[in-house]
């Protein structure tokens, strides 16, 4: 998982955005193109193929920044690992489980009224789970940047640019190269 801490910002940008717009466009001239009313090959396979090739990478990136940056912090300074680790593992099988969901939906198989029910508040779990990874990361950057314990504020800017990954990769991973060019992590 360390490959994410070397990766250029737009190596990292082509992985999570370019190959999904791509297979995107070639599943969208394969519709059209098609002789058939409707062609759900692309639509069945291909989504949850893009979605787990964002969510690999997106949170494998949370993963590797977390834990690499993670033995960098001052001594001084507590974040729980273990807790962040947990909290990354829910919403990875959860969108896991939904993509498989959206498969079996596309099968014509009915769906199960229980399964429906569970979404809503799984899915609000999962949020909450993103946003503390996302909190986790924005802040471990931000402490091993300045070498003393931060607040919310202080990292609040990190924060935002994580969440919005697809423009804050290209200020946050230039960050994430020098940070682990430095000691070797």
């Amino acid at each position: 998982m360390k490959i994410f801490l070397t990766l250029k910002h737009w190596q990292l940008f082509g992985i999570s955005f370019g190959l999904p717009i791509i297979f995107q466009i070639v599943a969208l001239v394969s519709i059209f193109a098609s002789k058939t009313p409707a062609n759900f090959f692309f639509i069945s396979y291909l989504f949850p193929l893009l979605t787990l090739v964002f969510m690999g990478t997106y949170f494998g990136w949370f993963y590797a920044v977390g834990s690499n940056l993670h033995q960098k912090l001052p001594s001084s300074v507590k974040m729980n690992l273990t807790l962040f680790k947990t909290f990354l593992v829910f919403p990875v099988v959860y969108i896991g489980l939904i993509c498989f969901f959206i498969f079996n939906m596309s099968q014509s198989v009915e769906p199960n009224s229980m399964i429906l029910f569970m979404i809503f508040p799984l899915h609000l779990f999962s949020m909450f789970c993103v946003f503390y990874c996302i909190y986790f990361v924005a802040k471990v950057i931000k402490t091993v940047e300045s070498q003393e314990k931060v607040s919310f504020g202080d990292c609040l800017g990190d924060f935002f640019l994580i969440w919005f990954f697809f423009v804050g990769i290209w200020v946050i991973q230039p960050r994430i190269n020098v940070l682990s060019q430095n000691d070797n992590l």
